[in-house]
This record gives structure tokens, C-alpha cells and sequence, in this order.
């Protein structure tokens, strides 16, 4: 099995170096090759996503991905910026299902910017699709402005967009999620402003005559951003556009604690995925060390889940993440009174006793 490994920037190679070390205790035969991405790969040849970076991805059998970011490269042309490496491994590897569970740990329940009463037990999983919305429609650019009160001026204009079998097929992942847990499903669009969104819920409601077992209810996206901080764990499985997916699945990271924690998949039709964290590079804490690996550690689980078939081993790296929580090891992200502050290297290898 190989496993292309991606650091990408900032503290991308910091906290991948961890699961890494993890993935090597696990006595399995990987075959880890990595390569640059993102800031890393313009620096190195002149383009976020190289060319022989693709092809690693490509042949591989799962991605194991840090972040991409940098502000020194902010001046560039939007093509050329590090952010599009991972649109790009998206949409070349047709990675159009993203998972993203929001789990809340018993021992984090103090690091929750919601009360514990509210937040205790919260265990929810996002599905987003990745591959179309806003973030891939097209046109999209810089014009004059052809009509309206502002005629004449320039405009940034980006063009909302979903075709019916995009639609269908991460319904079908949501629907067959639900139904592995409490088979309660929410749909979130925006179908009273966007026809997009009307066409999204007309479509998951049809798909959904093939679930009868799965509870449905569809939830406009502001609602859902409040449903999110006023009672988070009325919610299972939500199913939403890769824009709202984006939002929201940040705004339940931080139930949990910290987006320090949140691990992602996102896969093809095939199971092939790239797993990443789901926060950013943070340059402005980049090697000192004190980056939270937790969600990327977690990541390389559902790697093993998912993509791997090592459900076993995905368990025994999830049981010592528990096992490190409840011995009261927090990097400072997640740090309150009355635990102990470790850094990046500390808690990862913290983690790899607990594991062995």
C-alpha cells in the first residue's frame, strides 16, 4: 500500500512528521513517498501542484495531506497561490465527498466554547461536497459591470453551479452514512434565495425515497449556523454544497474544543482519499513547535478506515489519542487549568506510547 505524503506549508510538515511516526509503529508495510505541495511546491518548481506531485497522488493508494498557505505568497496570481493545490488534487482525483466528524472528547468538555450541558456527547458528521459550487463554477473573473445601478463599473462575479449527478451521489454517501448511525439525516441549502439550492433539496428529496429507513428534514443554512451554537446535538449526519460545507464544519470544530481536532476525508467514488486536518497552515505559529498534531494523527485513522481497510489499526490510534486526553497532555490550543501544556513533538510522541 502507498501512501503519498503532502506537508505542504506552515505547520503542515510539523504535524504530519507525527502521523507519520505514528503510521510507522503500526508494523504494517507502508510505502510512504513524499513530495512538495502548495508554497513548498512553488518554491520548488514553480507551481503549487507539480506535476510529478499529481502523478505521486495519482498512483497512490491514499493522501496523506498537511495544509497549504502562506502569506508570502499572497502577491501572486490566484493561479499560482498555494490554496489551488488542494483544488487541484480535488478535482483531479474526483475527490467529491468530504467527511468530516466533529466529536467532542469527555476529557475537552472545558474547552469548548459552549457550556458542557449544551456540548457533552456531541458527536456529528458533515458531508460537503468538494468538487462543484461556487468554489468550481464557471465564468468566473473580473468584468465591467453590464447592467444595474452599478453599470460600468468593475465587478467580481463567481458562478454558482450543480449538476443533477453531483447532487446525487453525495446524497447517496450522506444517506448510506446515516444509516451506519442514527439514521437522521439534515439536509442544509438555501432554497428560499437560490435556485441552485431549490434544485439541491429537489434532488436530495429524491434520492431520499431510496433511504426510507433515514429520517430527512431540510435546514436553511442560516438556521443551521444557529442550530449549530444553540443545540448542537440535535444533529447526525448533515449534507450540504461545498460552501456551506466549508462554513460550518469550522463553526463545529470549534464545539469540540479546538479545530486542532477535526481530522477530513475526502474521497472518490472508489473509497481513495486524501486525508488532511481541517485547519489551515497557520504560518504565524510555523516551527515553534507548538502546533496541535491531533487532527492530523486522527486523519491518518480514517486513512486506515477508509481507504486502507485497516479498521483495526484505526481503532487502536484513536484509543491512545483517547488514552493521551484522559492522561491530561494538551497542546496549548486546547490547554486549561489544571492539565499539562506539551508542544507539537511532545504530544506526538505521547500518542506513540499509548499506541505501543
Amino acid at each position: 500500500m502507498k501512501i503519498a505524503v503532502l506537508p505542504g506549508d506552515g505547520i503542515g510538515p510539523e504535524i504530519v512528521e507525527q502521523a507519520v511516526l505514528i503510521l510507522n509503529a503500526l508494523g504494517e508495510s507502508f510505502e510512504m513517498e513524499t513530495a512538495p505541495v502548495g508554497g513548498a511546491g512553488y518554491a520548488a518548481h514553480g507551481h503549487p501542484l507539480p506535476e510529478a506531485t499529481l502523478k505521486l497522488a495519482q498512483e497512490a493508494d491514499a493522501i496523506l495531506f498537511g495544509a497549504v498557505g502562506d502569506w508570502k505568497y499572497d502577491t501572486l496570481e490566484r493561479a499560482l497561490r498555494p490554496e489551488q493545490a488542494i483544488l487541484g488534487l480535488r478535482k483531479n482525483l474526483n475527490l467529491f465527498a468530504n467527511l468530516r466528524p466533529a466529536i467532542l472528547y469527555p476529557e475537552l468538555a472545558g474547552a469548548s466554547t459552549l457550556k458542557p450541558e449544551v456540548v457533552s456527547g456531541l458527536d456529528i458528521l458533515i458531508i460537503r461536497e468538494l468538487t462543484g459550487d461556487v468554489y468550481f463554477g464557471q465564468p468566473r473573473g473580473v468584468r465591467v459591470c453590464p447592467d444595474g445601478p452599478f453599470k460600468g463599473q468593475r465587478e467580481g462575479f463567481d458562478t454558482m453551479r450543480y449538476a443533477e449527478g453531483e447532487i446525487r451521489r453525495i446524497a447517496h454517501v450522506a444517506f448510506q452514512a446515516a444509516q451506519k448511525r442514527d439514521k437522521r439525516l439534515t439536509s442544509v441549502d438555501k432554497a428560499n434565495v437560490l435556485e441552485t439550492f431549490q434544485f439541491w433539496k429537489d434532488i436530495v428529496t429524491d434520492v431520499h425515497r431510496e433511504y426510507p429507513d433515514v429520517a430527512l428534514d431540510h435546514m436553511y443554512v442560516d438556521n443551521a449556523a444557529m442550530q449549530l451554537v444553540r443545540a448542537p446535538k440535535k444533529f447526525d449526519v448533515m449534507v450540504t454544497g461545498n460552501l456551506f460545507g466549508d462554513i460550518l464544519s469550522d463553526c463545529a470544530a470549534m464545539l469540540t474544543g479546538s479545530i486542532g481536532m477535526l481530522p477530513s476525508a475526502s474521497l472518490d467514488a472508489n473509497n481513495k482519499g486524501l486525508y488532511e486536518p481541517s485547519h489551515g497552515s497557520a504560518p504565524d505559529i510555523a516551527g515553534k513547535g507548538v502546533a496541535n498534531p491531533l487532527a492530523t494523527i486522527l486523519s491518518a485513522a480514517m486513512m486506515l478506515r477508509y481507504s486502507l481497510n485497516k479498521a483495526q489499526q484505526a481503532d487502536r490510534i484513536e484509543a491512545a489519542v483517547k488514552a493521551v486526553l484522559a492522561q491530561g497532555l494538551r497542546t496549548p490550543d486546547i490547554y486549561e487549568a489544571g492539565t499539562r501544556k506539551v508542544g507539537t513533538k511532545e504530544m506526538g510522541a505521547a500518542v506513540l506510547q499509548a499506541l505501543l
